[in-house]
């Protein structure tokens, strides 16, 4: 494993290296006293042997420490996942992850020859494993997370790569260029939704999809309208995000009004749970509700007058989180 290499450096025209490192992407390291520490991944070189964590403390508004670690310091040498705290160490210096360490016979490290190798807490480990901050890759976002936290947050990211579902297109993009992607390249409609509030929309069953932009977040849902058979025409709603380890964080109602000589006769209706997805597109019949079935006596003929039916459809969006960035 490679050795961390600490080296000061004082204030002044910034040096090649200096405006390097500056370049790659910055996180935080909050120090027990209190010294502010940024933090950069840097790149795979001969000289280091591999990734690194380059740390820069801010010891006095004069100089600054720049501290590299290699990333191994940060990861179980037993099943070489991220620590997370606890952290444990025998007297040899040998370390595990509290999981590894409880799995040992005896509570003792097998490397240690001399039968004394029992895990002990290690609270400095701990600091340094707690405090380690990188900053999440998705384009978008500028949240930094914990180090072993940030393979969960990037698949949960608001702003994790979509994959268009139209057929044969390969386009990944967040969610808000998915979202000017099909608008732009497939002719989806878009439409701008209040949260809280009711949309009325004329949905022709011709157009299998239609795009939901939050007003105040710019979210983005696709609408999809498909067939169930002869029976039903199926309507859902899709969040365009990470879903992995999140909990769902918007509702939607949606109903369809049967109008009868002038009055409402009748009402399908549908509240659910907003599910989300990073290739959203298909509508989704799993056992739980994730879709408005509409009977075909509730579609109307279209604007144009033609054959073209719609869905006269009533959504209502709500958050039931709070949503941060």
């Amino acid at each position: 494993m490679q050795g961390a290499g600490v080296e000061g450096r004082s204030r002044g025209s910034p040096s090649a290296t200096d405006k390097a490192d500056e370049s790659a992407k910055k996180a935080r390291l909050d120090l027990p006293d209190g010294h502010l520490v940024k933090q950069e991944l840097v790149a795979h070189d001969a000289a280091a042997g591999g990734g690194a964590i380059v740390a820069v403390a801010e010891r006095s508004p004069r100089a600054e420490l720049a501290v590299k670690i290699d990333m191994c310091v940060l990861h179980c040498p037993l099943c070489t996942l991220p620590f997370k705290p606890p952290v444990f160490q025998v007297k040899g210096g040998h370390l595990a992850c509290g999981g590894c360490a409880a799995q040992q016979p005896s509570g003792q490290c097998g490397a240690c020859a001399d039968g004394c190798g029992f895990f002990d807490p290690c609270p400095a480990l701990d600091a340094v494993v707690s405090s380690t901050r990188v900053q999440c890759p998705n384009a978008g976002c500028h949240r930094y997370v914990t180090y072993h936290e940030a393979d969960e947050h990037r698949s949960a990211c608001a702003h994790a790569p979509c994959r268009c579902a139209e057929h044969g297109c390969a386009f990944v993009g967040a969610p808000p260029d998915l979202a000017a992607h099909l608008s732009a390249a497939h002719a989806v409609p878009v439409r701008a939704i209040h949260y809280g509030k009711v949309s009325r929309l004329q949905v022709p069953v011709s157009t299998p999809r239609l795009l939901l932009v939050g007003d105040d977040d710019g979210r983005v849902f696709l609408l999809t309208v498909g067939a169930l058979g002869a029976a039903a025409t199926a309507v859902s709603v899709v969040c365009a995000r990470g879903s992995a380890a999140t909990k769902p964080r918007f509702t939607c109602k949606m109903w369809v009004n049967l109008t009868a000589n002038g009055g409402k006769a009748d009402i399908v209706l549908v509240e659910m749970q907003v599910r989300s997805s990073t290739s959203p597109g298909a509508v989704v019949a799993a056992g739980e509700r994730t879709f408005l079935a509409v009977p075909p006596v509730y579609l109307v003929p279209g604007a144009d007058g033609g054959d073209a039916m719609e869905v006269p459809l009533n959504v209502r969006i709500d958050k039931t989180l709070p949503w941060s960035d």
